[in-house]
């Protein structure tokens, strides 16, 4: 009886578990500048009854004590339009030495009778540069490190040509967008140079890493991208750059994980030694 209620109990007590993923990136050709640059990726905190107000300012505090010299967020910070403005109205603040950065998930543009541009403004208010189909450069000595960052791939206009002709071959490029399925059209997208190598970097959230899985086979269909299984977490290696799936903070529909558990990233940037 006891086994059985702790079984029961495990899936509540993993959705609200945080964990800190702390990964290498090793690049090939990585500027001086950028040797030991740490990155923090946060993605899909849904704040919510689930994951109320006190959570997500304990979630900062958490942030913050990763000391980042940099952090993106990747969309889905509530669960609609309108409770995105209160979420950012509401966020403590996060520090990063060079920026905080962030995407807007299918959630955040769920309603369209709430103004794109007041979520955009409540978004800068709270200090995160938005990047919807746009590029931030973040200097570093003599190089510039680029965010390039696309809008939601369902409920927005993602342009990731425009994106993309912004950036040249020697550019160094995080792309940041909420959905994983957008990554077909990225590596067939060329830079302005011609290349279709025009990032090292991609994150992304929104599959919450299926949220409940067994034995690695996601039991809830709605988490699973359309590119399939492969794509539901962790990190890949495909067109010479690093990819991140994020399972997320926060949860959707119920505040349960399973073999999925909640996460925010730590990456720290060194050059490939063959």
């Amino acid at each position: 009886m006891l086994v059985a209620l702790l079984c029961l109990a495990y899936p509540f007590f993993e959705a609200y578990h945080l964990t800190v993923d702390r990964h290498t990136v090793s690049i090939s050709g990585l500027p001086a500048s950028m040797k030991n640059l740490k990155i923090a990726f946060v993605t899909d905190i849904h704040e919510s009854d689930r994951y109320p107000q006190r959570m997500v300012d304990g979630l900062v505090r958490r942030i913050n004590g990763l000391s980042a010299d940099i952090v993106v967020l990747g969309g889905d910070y509530a669960d609609s339009s309108a409770d995105t403005i209160a979420f950012f109205r509401n966020l403590p603040k996060i520090q990063a030495r060079l920026g905080v950065f962030g995407v807007l998930g299918d959630c955040d543009r769920s309603d369209p009778q709430t103004n794109y541009a007041l979520v955009v403004k409540a978004m800068t208010a709270a200090g995160i540069t938005p990047l919807t189909n746009s590029v931030a450069k973040v200097k570093l000595s003599d190089r510039y490190l680029s965010l390039a960052g696309v809008d939601d791939l369902f409920a927005g206009k993602p342009d990731v040509e425009a994106v993309a002709s912004q950036l040249r071959q020697e550019d160094f490029v995080i792309f940041v967008a909420h959905n994983p399925d957008i990554l077909p059209t990225a590596m067939k997208t060329n830079g302005a140079d011609g290349d279709n190598h025009w990032f090292d970097i991609a994150l992304f959230g929104h599959t919450h890493g299926g949220q409940v899985t067994l034995f690695g086979f996601p039991l809830l269909a709605q988490f699973v991208p359309d590119l399939g299984d492969r794509y539901l977490s962790g990190w890949l290696e495909e067109n010479r750059a690093a990819i991140l799936v994020s399972n997320g903070v926060g949860t959707e529909g119920f505040p349960a994980r399973l073999c999925a558990p909640s996460q925010i990233h730590l990456m720290t940037l060194k050059p490939k030694t063959i």
